[in-house]
């Protein structure tokens, strides 16, 4: 097979690495992998994995962007892929128009997989527009049929993202060296309870709920500290401002910690004693979630989304009603009270993602000669 996936850019996130991890286990089975995108941090791994990286201004939302169809139209034409695979808005309008101007004999079979609840409109809804649309948890399956009745029922495909236990194994402990280096930079972290809040500083993620947790629990628990491992964005500066100046007038500086962003994520999920997912809006999946209890750290978090998915399957008590801030309150009582264990995850592999997605490539190709 040869397989060309489109993304705007390859700097970070999890659609980024969706990609290259597709795009890895195209390689490893003898398929040719293209990757077309603007290009970023990402490409040198991409292409030191095997793959083919072409670069096209596919990133901007505007009508500049027009302009590529032509452009990927040809390199749609050059390389003749047998899939295209499209993984966000602006790729997927620019493909749409490139492939009207190919003879539908040599166009290409089109997969999209939806990875965000996107605001609900024409715009967005040419993620559904495709022979195959892969939905990456349930609750994106369910944002699908709820809002775009036009793309049939059967054409939707839930594919789990997943992660490698390898790379987040269970019962991980950090280095010596590292726990050092830590103590050393954050000493206020030593002998404490850490309860870990990660992910950037953004509203979504819900530090204020934290903080006030925090403010809750600090007359009974002294020993508790609070973690959060994630950066803010420039845009962010005044909200990060917001935060700190909460915590200061809870007399909470003491308590709770930024370590800002971090490329030692494992580290920070398997060194805390809880880590919390208190997204105010659902998660498409929950990734990071997926990462604590896969190192064996319990995670308590809000019952929507990917995120309660994953913990419905992976570790049910630490489920609780959306917002609910006694709920919440109690369920980190009860596990400073009482330290519990999480089994080892045995879902949401990796390997069952690239699995399943290279199985939906051969089942589409195969339907063309059936």
């Amino acid at each position: 097979m040869k397989v060309m996936q489109l993304l705007p850019e390859l700097n970070s996130g999890g659609v980024e690495r969706g990609t290259l991890e597709i795009a890895r286990a195209l390689v490893a089975q003898g398929h040719t992998s293209l990757v077309v995108s603007n290009g970023g941090r990402m490409v040198n791994q991409l292409e030191a994995e095997g793959s083919t990286h072409l670069k096209l201004a596919i990133h901007k939302k505007s009508l500049s962007s027009l302009w590529q169809i032509r452009p990927l139209r040809q390199l749609i034409m050059q390389h003749q892929p047998d899939i295209v695979h499209v993984r966000s808005r602006v790729p997927a309008w620019l493909t749409h128009f490139s492939l009207k101007g190919i003879p539908a004999e040599k166009r290409p079979h089109l997969i999209s997989t939806v990875h965000g609840f996107y605001s609900v409109n024409r715009y967005s809804q040419i993620m559904t527009q495709a022979e195959k649309v892969i939905a990456v948890s349930d609750s994106v399956v369910k944002y699908i049929r709820d809002h775009y009745q036009n793309c049939p029922p059967e054409d939707i495909v839930r594919i789990y993202r997943g992660i490698d236990p390898a790379a987040f194994p269970h019962g991980y402990q950090p280095s010596a060296q590292w726990m050092q280096q830590t103590y050393q930079d954050f000493p206020e972290l030593e002998h404490k309870f850490l309860i870990c809040l990660p992910g950037r500083i953004t509203r979504l993620k819900g530090h204020e709920t934290l903080i006030d947790l925090i403010a809750k629990l600090k007359t009974q628990y002294p020993q508790i500290h609070a973690v959060v491992v994630g950066g803010a964005d420039v845009k962010k500066a005044a909200y990060l401002q917001e935060l700190e100046r909460n915590i200061r007038d809870k007399h909470l500086t003491e308590a709770i910690t930024f370590v800002g962003h971090r490329s030692d994520i494992r580290e920070w999920l398997a060194f805390s004693d809880i880590v919390l997912s208190l997204s105010n809006q659902a998660e498409t999946f929950g990734r990071t979630a997926l990462e604590a209890l896969s190192v064996g750290t319990p995670v308590i978090g809000w019952n929507r989304g990917g995120v309660a998915e994953i913990l419905s399957q992976l570790y049910p008590q630490g489920l609780i009603a959306a917002d609910d801030q006694v709920a919440l309150f109690n369920a980190v009582q009860l596990h400073l009270e009482i330290p519990q264990s999480v089994a080892p995850v045995e879902l949401f592999s990796l390997a069952d993602m690239c699995h399943q997605t290279l199985d939906l490539y051969q089942q589409v190709l195969q339907s063309k000669y059936a």
